[in-house]
């Protein structure tokens, strides 16, 4: 007979979880140095900006604008784009783990990411993260952004479970750190071993 566990739900991270974080701070050297931009210019830039585009309160365009549009280029938007959208990188082992757990013990699985709603659309549908994903609490959908807590919450409230059915994987202490307040279990991500042994000690594994 299979153990009844504790837990129904779980909520992922995808960038540094199941993909490589999407527009961080070495893709944005790496473009830097592509397209020939003064890095430091375009950093400042994008932190004065990006909190406002990842809420979904600005387009990518209206963002480019901003961060390197600014001023004559030369080369095009949509070559900038098309770079951005390469930078994201599948991480196959843990998607495979995760597609493989979801059904086994029948979670509702929920993505609670900071992105902007052009990287967010291009990424789930790019790598098929709805095929598995029930839900996507991305702060461009909610206008929040973690670690405010109400992200955990919409996430909760859809699933229609309680704090303490949940778990929390990121890649960043700081916003499991937040989850377990709400008093959900937390992981923070390190590689795939790591998070599976600590979902194993939880009660989540496959059969080897």
């Amino acid at each position: 007979m299979k153990q009844t566990l504790p837990f129904s739900a779980l909520f992922l991270d995808i960038g540094g979880v199941l993909l490589t974080n999407g527009w961080d701070r070495g893709a944005r050297t790496r473009a830097a140095e592509k397209f020939d931009l003064k890095f430091d210019e375009i950093n400042e830039r994008h932190h004065l900006t990006f909190d406002t585009f990842e809420e979904g309160k600005l387009s990518l365009d209206e963002y480019l604008s901003r961060v390197v549009f600014y001023e004559p280029r030369s080369f095009s938007r949509e070559e900038f784009k098309a770079f951005m959208y390469s930078q994201s990188q599948p991480l196959p082992k843990m998607i495979e783990f995760i597609r493989e757990l979801k059904p086994r013990y029948k979670l509702r699985l929920a993505a609670v990411s900071n992105e902007g709603r052009e990287l967010t659309e291009y990424r789930v549908r790019h790598f098929k993260l709805d095929a598995f994903i029930d839900f996507f609490v991305s702060s461009c959908f909610v206008h929040y952004r973690k670690p405010d807590k109400d992200m955990y919450r919409i996430a909760l409230d859809i699933s229609q479970v309680r704090p303490e059915q949940a778990i929390y994987i990121d890649d960043r202490d700081i916003f499991v750190q937040v989850a377990r307040g709400l008093n959900i279990t937390g992981i923070t991500h390190v590689d795939y071993e790591t998070t599976k042994q600590s979902l194993e000690e939880l009660g989540l594994r496959l059969p080897r």
